[in-house]
């Protein structure tokens, strides 16, 4: 915390430091037990009618009031990675998007909204990468007026916590009466320590998700519309673990390819042979295909209470980049 030159804890934020990284500490209720103090690090989101809002790298709104402030600074933005491919928020933005089509998109200004008759809420939100060429009230009113001509929900894709994302539009969402339902982080890492992990021993790869394959994917019933954006991407590979006397696949995978960034999405394996590295083996399969393509780096998305993936993806070498989240209008 700021500390002045006669020992002495200061605020030197105002109001005029929204947008910014900042750090605060605030004193709690006398009546309050516990500790006397929290700490909050976050972005400044807003600073109205004596309360600050500040957003933390995990989405989460914390709502302070001024007169609790005992201390605060404007920080540096978080440092650098240093292990890893380095990567900017809206490079890995529009990597993933590219990865995961929607059937339907329409431009608004620099927004896109897209649609695939409601197959994953990242298919069927409005991506809000720049300007919409409208004040937000407005450009709100518009995208729910699309999905409503849809029949579909009214979602915003958004992201926190790394440098340029997005955590004053997440304020203004919020304070616009927009609910978050969900929330998942994006990791990168290196994709030559994937495909070193394994040999890939008996992994099946095509470029269609046929029906074997469709078997073990967690979402049932797979309409046209899904096929559809499960087979969109600029380069994109379906794994398969065949499972024993023909019947469904031991464990799948899917991965694109794009530049030097492979994504790896739909991993997944039959409970009953979990922890046996079949996750790791059909990862590595389809990172050695994505290195022969010219790829390097790699990305995935993972929820954050996955503790077996996070696990998984932690030992291959990937770590947290940005966390995402899905508003949808009320």
């Amino acid at each position: 915390m700021e500390i002045s030159a006669t020992g002495r804890l200061e605020v030197r934020i105002t109001a005029a430091d929204v947008g910014k990284r900042v750090s605060v500490r605030r004193r709690h209720d006398p009546a309050t037990e516990g500790e006397k103090f929290t700490d909050t690090v976050g972005v400044l989101a807003s600073w109205d009618d004596g309360v600050l809002l500040i957003t933390r790298k995990s989405g989460e709104t914390v709502h302070i009031p001024e007169a609790s402030l005992v201390a605060g600074k404007v920080v540096p933005p978080a440092p650098a990675r240093r292990r890893g491919p380095a990567a900017s928020y809206e490079e890995l933005a529009r990597v993933s998007a590219r990865a995961w089509r929607p059937v339907e998109s329409e431009r608004l200004g620099e927004w896109e909204l897209r649609a695939a008759a409601g197959f994953t809420r990242r298919a069927n939100s409005a991506l809000p990468l720049g300007d919409p060429g409208l004040p937000l009230p407005a450009a709100l009113d518009a995208v729910r007026r699309w999905y409503g001509d849809r029949g579909l929900p009214a979602y915003v894709q958004t992201a926190t916590g790394a440098e340029g994302t997005q955590e004053l539009l997440c304020a203004e969402l919020e304070r616009l009466g927009w609910t978050r339902e969900v929330t998942a982080e994006l990791w990168i890492g290196a994709l030559a320590p994937v495909a070193d992990r394994d040999e890939g021993a008996g992994v099946v790869l095509s470029r269609e998700a046929d029906d074997a394959w469709l078997t073990r994917y967690q979402r049932k019933g797979v309409s046209e519309v899904a096929l559809k954006v499960l087979g969109s991407g600029p380069s994109v590979w379906f794994a398969t673990v065949p499972g024993e006397g023909g019947g469904a696949p031991a464990a799948i995978g899917r991965c694109v390819v794009d530049g030097r960034w492979a994504g790896f999405a739909a991993v997944e394996v039959d409970p009953a042979l979990r922890r046996r590295g079949l996750a790791t083996r059909v990862m590595a399969a389809l990172a050695r295909r994505a290195l022969e393509e010219g790829a390097s780096a790699a990305w995935l998305q993972v929820e954050a209470d996955n503790a077996g993936a996070r696990g998984l993806y932690a030992g291959m070498g990937f770590a947290a980049h940005h966390a995402y989240h899905h508003y949808r209008s009320v």
